[in-house]
């Protein structure tokens, strides 16, 4: 099986002859297609920048980064933006949503970005907010509705166009206890129900053990991983906590 997402030989360096500062020293993985990464490490790891370069918001000093077969290390910069929109989705910490468009125009939104033909828009977004449970808000506001809800509608909008892969940062960073195992059970049902390829970067034990797998990244390189594989969420969230004790002295100093 071909993977959808591959890195070789990954590096990212700043600054110059004189300073030069290795965020990424050389990372080679693959994520095959319906695969849920997990990305953990400490602060200074390179887990940003790596998520950076993987989404081309940033550009790699050295090395191949192919999404779907397309080297996008090679991609011209005019051409990036039309690449994201193609294969890309996104969901952040802090929604990004516009507090002027109700629930469905701010899904709307990633449709009409991608000229998806307007006759198509409503079927689409009334299908996602049924899978997602956001029916019943699709015409209120954000500032109407809960971070929970919030985040499903920025999940919404992240899927409706069916990237090759999600990109999650950080995404339970601005919720509450309650609403981040919501906004988890949803990322699990975009997973296992529709298939989508998840990239998700995280400092807490309990989000990563949603996974299938995680990177332990450590001064720019990949330390281990582990694989979830029959283990319960249980038993793989204490295998978590045990790699983030060594790596970094545990989950509270890790971000």
């Amino acid at each position: 099986m071909n993977p959808i997402l591959k890195l070789e030989h990954i590096q990212k360096y700043y600054g110059n002859k004189g300073n030069i500062t290795k965020a990424i020293k050389d990372i080679s993985f693959s994520v095959q297609t319906g695969e849920f990464l997990g990305i953990m490490g400490a602060s200074g790891s390179g887990k940003t920048t790596l998520l950076n370069c993987i989404s081309t918001i940033d550009t790699v000093s050295a090395g191949h980064i192919f999404l779907g077969g397309t080297d996008i290390t090679e991609i011209k910069p005019n051409a990036l933006a039309r690449f994201r929109r193609e294969n890309l989705g996104f969901v952040f910490q802090d929604f990004h949503l516009l507090d002027t468009l109700t629930i469905s125009e701010n899904i709307a939104l990633a449709l009409a970005i991608n000229k998806t033909p307007a006759r198509n828009v409503e079927p689409l977004i009334s299908d996602m907010a049924a899978k997602l449970n956001i029916s019943d808000i699709l015409n209120k506001y954000p500032y109407q509705v809960s971070g929970g809800q919030k985040q499903r509608c920025a999940c919404a909008r992240a899927i409706i166009n069916n990237p090759k892969l999600l990109l999650a940062d950080e995404p339970t960073g601005a919720l509450d206890s309650h609403s981040s195992q919501m906004l988890l059970s949803t990322i699990q049902s975009i997973h296992d129900r529709l298939g989508a390829t998840i990239l998700m970067v995280t400092h807490d034990a309990f989000t990563a053990s949603y996974a299938n797998r995680i990177l332990f990244l450590k001064d720019g390189e990949i330390f281990t991983e582990l694989c979830k594989g029959n283990d319960s969420r249980t038993a793989f969230f204490n295998k978590i906590l045990n790699v983030l004790t060594i790596i970094g002295g545990g989950q509270s100093h890790v971000c």
